[in-house]
């Protein structure tokens, strides 16, 4: 499974009906509001890297009130249990 990161600029008086649209996108598995540079940030979830194509330029950044997306690829994921399984040396 291939994870994009898409930070999002929006026009700030429709962040909430983009974040509303852009998680209805069936790749998109999370949307949040954010402080910083951006207002959104999507994690979008695909088999193929072909497939990006077909969510962030064609879907996302079609959104009415969208005005920039940046994208990130995922190389690796790492989660609690994965860092606790790396560490664990076996002794209680």
């Amino acid at each position: 499974m291939i994870t994009a990161i898409v930070l999002i600029q929006a026009k700030v008086s429709r962040i909430p009906e983009v974040a509303r649209q852009v998680a209805s996108i069936k790749s998109v598995s999370q949307v949040y509001s954010v402080t910083g540079d951006v207002d959104l940030v999507a994690l979008v979830r695909v088999p193929q890297h072909e497939d990006l194509a077909s969510v962030i330029p064609d879907q996302i950044a079609k959104v009415k009130g969208v005005q920039r997306v940046k994208t990130y690829l995922a190389f690796q994921e790492f989660s609690n249990a994965d860092l606790e399984a790396a560490f664990d040396l076996g002794f209680d």
